[in-house]
C-alpha cells in the first residue's frame, strides 16, 4: 500500500489556454491515486504547500508576494520540490510602444526559478537535445523536434540543463528582440537547500478564448508541445521525480 503523498497546484494567469493544461496535468496527477491535489489560481496558500510534497505550476505573468516567495523558498529548503511548467518564470508589461517588456524587478522569485523568460520567437519547429542522458527525467529520451513557443530566458541561477535548444534571430515584439546565437534551457534542475527544481519551458497551448481585451475570438488554437508524446513522457516524468523524497 503507497502512503499518501500531498501536492499543490498553481495554474493561472494570462493569454493562455489555463482550463486545458489545468485539466491535462490533473489527469496525469491522478495517475497516482496516492497524489491528493489541491488546486489554486495564486501561490497564497503558502500554508498548504509547506503540508505538501511537491508543487506544480503552470502560469504565466502570475507572481507569488515577497512575503509568499520567501516561504516558498523555506518549504524548498527544507525538502520541498517544484515542478515549474512553461510560462512560471514570465513576467510581461507592455509598453507604450506596444512591444512586450520583461521587467527584472522579482529577482527573489527569479533566483529560486534559475532563469527568467526574456522572449520567443513566432511559434514554430526547433529541435530539443537531450545533453543529460543518465537523468531519471531523461534517461531512454532521444533528440525531438517540437512545434512550441521557443522560451528565451536568462539565467539567474547555477542550473542543471538537461535538455537544451539553440537559438539566433529575431523575437518579434518583445523588447529583447535581437538574440545572438544562444544556448537555451529547455528542461533543467536547480538544487534549493535539501529541495530542489525541476524546470520544463515546453506546453504552450491557447485557446479561442485566452486573449480577453485584445482579440475577442482567437481563430486558430495552438496546443503545441502537448500534440506531443514526448511532452506528456516528460510530464509523467516529472510527477514521479516531484513524488519521491530526495532529489
Amino acid at each position: 500500500m503507497s502512503a499518501r503523498i500531498d501536492a499543490h497546484f498553481v495554474a493561472a494567469g494570462k493569454y493562455h489556454d489555463i482550463d486545458f493544461a489545468r485539466l491535462e496535468v490533473l489527469k496525469l496527477l491522478a495517475e497516482h491515486p496516492q497524489i491528493r491535489t489541491t488546486v489554486g489560481c495564486d501561490y497564497a496558500a503558502t500554508d498548504r504547500i509547506a503540508a505538501c510534497r511537491f508543487l506544480v505550476s503552470y502560469t504565466c505573468d502570475l507572481m507569488p508576494s515577497a512575503e509568499e516567495t520567501a516561504a516558498i523558498r523555506s518549504w524548498l529548503e527544507g525538502g520541498g520540490k517544484w515542478l515549474a511548467l512553461h510560462g512560471t518564470n514570465s513576467i510581461l508589461v507592455f509598453t507604450e510602444g506596444g512591444q512586450v517588456d520583461t521587467p527584472n524587478d522579482r529577482a527573489d522569485v527569479m533566483e529560486i526559478l534559475g532563469t527568467q523568460f526574456k522572449a520567443h520567437p513566432p511559434i514554430g519547429p526547433f529541435k530539443v537535445e537531450v545533453v543529460n542522458r543518465d537523468h531519471e527525467l531523461t534517461r531512454g529520451i532521444d533528440d525531438f523536434e517540437v512545434v512550441d513557443e521557443l522560451y528565451l530566458s536568462n539565467t539567474t541561477a547555477e542550473i542543471d540543463i538537461l535538455m537544451q535548444t539553440r537559438f539566433a534571430g529575431e523575437a518579434t515584439g518583445f523588447t529583447a528582440g535581437q538574440w545572438t546565437e544562444t544556448v537555451v534551457p529547455v528542461v533543467y534542475t536547480r538544487p534549493i537547500g535539501q529541495g530542489m527544481v525541476s524546470y520544463n519551458a515546453l506546453g504552450h497551448c491557447r485557446g479561442h478564448y485566452d486573449l480577453p481585451g485584445m482579440v475577442d475570438f482567437y481563430p486558430n488554437p495552438e496546443k503545441c508541445a502537448w500534440n506531443y508524446g514526448v511532452y506528456y513522457e516528460l510530464l509523467r516524468r516529472g510527477i514521479a521525480w516531484a513524488m519521491r523524497e530526495g532529489d
